[in-house]
């Protein structure tokens, strides 16, 4: 939920990881497959309101959802909507394209959605609402990416975790989904606060990483950091 990082591998293939942290009181169940307008998708489940950040229907879309789209907000409830069931709405839609045109974000706090198609030839869009405004567009589908949420890392700190980005992109020349979720774990330079498993006190932490790989099929590898 709050960074994601996107690796391209081939035309179609790609791996796509995601640390989640919020507080460990809102523990999510394990990843398995719902129902979800009539589609088979795959998610870890929110406890709160029934939703999820990361989903998969294992055939053509995978979404993954950060906190917040350009900048920190003020979090003013109650909200239209959880940002979690949204992303579920997005499997009534028959594209990105559908949806960003389609859908109600009125209501719903300010969030950054990226979603992958690989349909046909892998597309890669960032959607941000900001309360406003949507903005949505199409980013090369063969370059690595990396977003940290706006709600809880500023400017000064997400452009030094993409340099930690750069800096492991420079010693992998193919990637593996191991050695992603590794740099997951591991990313930072020993600040707490802002690695990228992070701890800030008792309420708000690093709770799990998720990383699915799209090649011949779909994984999904999910870890529980809390257990």
């Amino acid at each position: 939920m709050c960074t994601v990082t996107f690796l391209p591998k081939g035309e179609k293939g790609y791996i796509l990881t995601s640390n989640r942290d919020e507080t460990p009181k809102r523990a999510a169940s394990p990843p398995q497959a719902y129902d979800v307008h009539g589609i088979a998708v795959t998610f870890p489940k929110d406890p709160l309101a029934g939703g999820t950040w990361i989903a998969c229907d294992k055939q053509r879309f995978t979404l993954c959802l950060l906190n917040g789209a350009f900048e920190k907000h003020s979090h003013r409830p109650p909200y239209a909507l959880s940002r979690g069931l949204m992303l579920l709405d997005f499997f009534k839609y028959k594209d990105a394209e559908s949806f960003q045109k389609g859908y109600d974000f009125e209501g719903i706090e300010p969030f950054t959605l990226i979603i992958v198609d690989s349909s046909a030839a892998l597309k890669i869009y960032e959607l941000r609402w900001d309360e406003v405004a949507v903005s949505f567009k199409q980013l090369p589908n063969d370059k690595p990416q990396i977003w940290s949420s706006a709600t809880l890392y500023p400017k000064a700190i997400a452009d030094q975790r993409i340099g930690w980005f750069k800096d492991w992109l420079i010693r992998y020349q193919e990637y593996q989904q191991t050695e992603i979720i590794d740099f997951h774990k591991n990313g930072g330079r020993g600040d707490l606060w802002n690695n990228f498993i992070m701890k800030r006190g008792d309420n708000l932490q690093t709770v799990s990483i998720t990383s699915i790989e799209k090649s011949q099929g779909f994984e999904m590898v999910y870890e529980d950091l809390l257990k």
